[in-house]
Order: C-alpha cells, then structure tokens, then sequence
C-alpha cells in the first residue's frame, strides 16, 4: 500500500479528539479536517454535525490526534540487505508505530555515497513505502572516512542530510572539510562521535556492571572527546551539525555550551537511552547491545532532564535490524542495534506516565523539532500543513510480541515489555496508511 496515488485522497474529518499541537505546546479538543492531503480546518468547529457530503467521519473518542512522528535514523535494508529489512517492511512498522517520515542511513551495499543511489531510493521509496523516506547521504566515499562524498549532487538528487551512518569520521582535517562544504551548500551534518579508539575493545558501559559480566567498556569519554572536537570546528567553520546520537551527561553539557555560544549544533538521542539502562542487559541480553552502549541509571536520569531542558533537540528509534544469526551469538561477537519504529511513541509515554516530561513536550521531539532541523514542512498541527497525522491513545496497555510486529527482524529491546499507547490510525498526506 503506497501513500502516494494518483487517485485525489477521500476527505476525512477526525471529530472529538484531544489536538496536541507540539509546537505550540497547547492541548485542546476539538477536530481536524483534511481535504486534498492538507489539514484546511482545526478545532472545536470541526464536528460529525458539522461534516459535508462525501466526507468520511471518524470519531477518535477522546484519542490524541497530532503530527505524524518523524524518525530522523532508520536503518533500511535496500539495497543489500533485505534480508533484515525492506522498504515495505520499514514502512509497515513505521505505521504501525505512528511514524510518518523516516531519514534512511547511508550504510548500505552500495552505500549511498552516488546520486544514482540517492535517486534508487528514492524510487524504491515512491513504489513500495506506505510512509515518507527521506535519504540521508554519505559524508566520505566508502564511507570510509577519507575521501569527501559530492555533497553538492547528492544533495540536489535529494539528500537531506550527510552522515557516515555508525561509522565516526577519525579524521580532523576530513571533518573540517566536511563542515566548511556543507556550510557553503546549506546542508546538514549528522555526525555519531565516538573515538574508535577508545571504544574498540568494548561491548558495553565501563563500569562495575560490565566487569562483572566480564565484558570490555566503552567509557563515556570515548563519545564526549569526538564531540568536543567536532564542536570546536564547528565554532572554527559554522558549518550546521547534529550529534546524531548522544548517550551521556558529558555530552550533554558540551552541546549546552555550544548551544549558549550561539553554535548551529543540536542533538538527537535514541529512545532506547532515554528508557533503559545497563541493568536491563541482565543475562547478556544481547537484543540490548547497541552504539552507543546503555548507559547507567543516574545517567539515564540525566538524559531525560537533558530532554526536558531542551538540551536535546530530537528522539529517534535509532531503528537497526538484525536478523537471528547476528544475535544468537555471545554477547561480545554479536551484532550492535535494535529495531524500535514500533515502539518508539509507546516508550516514550513511559516518561510522561511517570511525570518526568508533558506530553507535548515529548511530542515536539519526535515532530515539530525535527522537521525545524531538515527543513520540512510535515511536524504540525496547523491549518494549510500536510496532512501527516496519527491517532493514538496514550493509556491503551498492550504486551509487545515480537512475532506481531511489522519488521522483518525482530530485535526488539522491549520484548514482552508491558506498554502503554497504542496508535490507532496513521495518515500520510491525507491517505491513511495504518488503522
């Protein structure tokens, strides 16, 4: 089922909702009128009396309607690895899981370092994904962390944003570079920082818990020293960055520097590092082995304040599947990543429930924030906006059983995990794409 028709969509009102606008911040009940893939009438006005011929009436009951989430890192199997997951599979579980937008890594077999490879994906994309996909380009050729990918073509074949993928650029004289081009095109760098170095030897967070399991650490310097030097060359070339993924309070008081002298840096966390800790490794769990590592507790809490500070711009599903073969191993030879477009808004709510952050504000992480930072014009709840909605309700329990997901791979972190927010209709440019 692919989102994009040549067929005009069907006019749907979605009457007696509770509207959560993230960029305003506001609650208010009401309803929201779509007509040709664009929200043209919102509020209380919008009712079931209030409907027209042909239009369809949905009554939410008191659900959230909001903005569709957009999940700015998606590992996305095409091409190379279908085997873990494809456009179809990717999107199914984006629905699924109240995603709207995805930003595909770079990493695949090609990796995305040609225009030829931009313009695969974004036909494969059109043909075959119920929601949006975006690509994310390749920083370096090979992404090797050598050579300067064209950044210029790859962004006018419709990149959206450069990154290595997981892979960190070693090279300072290469990230300088990298920073001053993209400057001079406009566009965006996503960088993962992590000193290869220092986290070669390591599986997980350094600390007691690892020794106890007899496991190599990656210490939190392994991260917070890549971005600090990134940082100072983003001062020395004002080229835009995002730390594509932050993991400890180190971080975030470097980005909160950065921030307070008017740096164009922001960050993004995974959902995983907001929601779990070490501890939930247990017995070498390794659907819970992932890059950056989880983190301790007291960091965790940090992370969420950093969330509810503003310090942290973003959350994404950091969705990588894997399939069988590269989990059912020991823990240190297995593969790093989880999947996680299906549970992202549900593990989320797991922090409104416990009243560490509101509703909205969480929201605007996975909506509003985003498109501010790729330019887009999805992410709101206004009139003349496209229409990418989802209608969820945050209280509905529900057991998470692999097997029913949408993924291909199953590596879910929250397996058997008990949640709350179960997400009851997508709508991607006015054409509902999950109910």
């Amino acid at each position: 089922m692919n989102f994009r028709s040549n067929t005009r969509p069907q006019a749907i009102a979605l009457v007696n909702a509770r509207l959560i606008d993230p960029a305003a911040q506001t609650e208010t009940r009401g309803g929201v009128l779509v007509r040709d893939g664009n929200i043209v009438e919102i509020g209380p006005m919008v009712t079931s009396a209030a409907a027209q011929a042909g239009e369809r009436v949905i009554d939410c009951g008191g659900d959230v309607v909001c903005p569709g989430l957009i999940d700015m890192r998606v590992f996305i199997g095409e091409p190379g690895a279908e085997f873990r997951e494809t456009f179809a599979t990717a999107s199914a579980a984006a629905a699924a899981g109240g995603v709207t937008t995805m930003v595909s890594t770079p990493d695949t077999t090609p990796p995305v370092d040609d225009p030829a490879v931009v313009d695969f994906i974004l036909r494969r994309a059109r043909d075959n994904s119920r929601v949006r996909v975006l690509p994310s380009a390749a920083l370096t050729k090979g992404l090797r962390g050598e050579e300067l990918a064209e950044i210029g073509l790859l962004q006018e074949a419709g990149a959206v944003a450069f990154t290595d993928g997981a892979h960190s650029v070693r090279s300072s004289k290469v990230m300088r570079r990298l920073l001053t081009y993209a400057r001079d095109y406009g566009a965006l760098v996503m960088h993962v920082p992590q000193d290869a170095d220092l986290a070669a030897s390591g599986v997980m967070n350094e600390g007691e818990f690892a020794s106890r399991l007899g496991l190599g650490g990656v210490p939190a310097e392994a991260e917070v020293i890549m971005l600090d030097r990134d940082l100072r060359l983003v001062a020395l070339t004002r080229g835009r960055y995002h730390a594509a993924l932050v993991s400890t309070a180190l971080s975030l008081e470097s980005i909160a520097r950065a921030k307070a002298a008017g740096l164009p840096v922001t960050c993004g966390i995974s959902i995983n590092h907001l929601t779990l800790n070490e501890n939930d490794i247990g017995d070498y769990r390794t659907f819970l082995k992932l890059s950056p590592p989880l983190r301790q507790e007291d960091e965790r809490q940090k992370l969420v304040e950093g969330l509810a500070s503003g310090i942290i711009d973003v959350i994404v599903s950091d969705h990588n599947p894997q399939d069988v073969e590269a989990k059912r191993l020991p823990f240190a030879e297995a593969e790093n990543g989880a999947i996680g477009l299906e549970t992202m808004l549900s593990a989320g709510l797991r922090l409104v429930n416990a009243g560490q952050i509101s509703l909205p504000k969480l929201l605007a992480a996975m909506t509003t924030r985003p498109a501010e930072i790729l330019g887009l014009p999805q992410g709101r709840l206004a009139v003349g906006a496209p229409a990418d909605l989802i209608r969820f309700d945050p209280d509905e329990p529900y057991v998470v059983d692999p097997a029913k997901l949408h993924s291909r791979s199953k590596n879910t972190p929250f397996d058997e995990a008990r949640m709350e927010g179960r997400v009851k209709l997508t709508m991607v440019a006015g054409r509902i794409v999950h109910e």
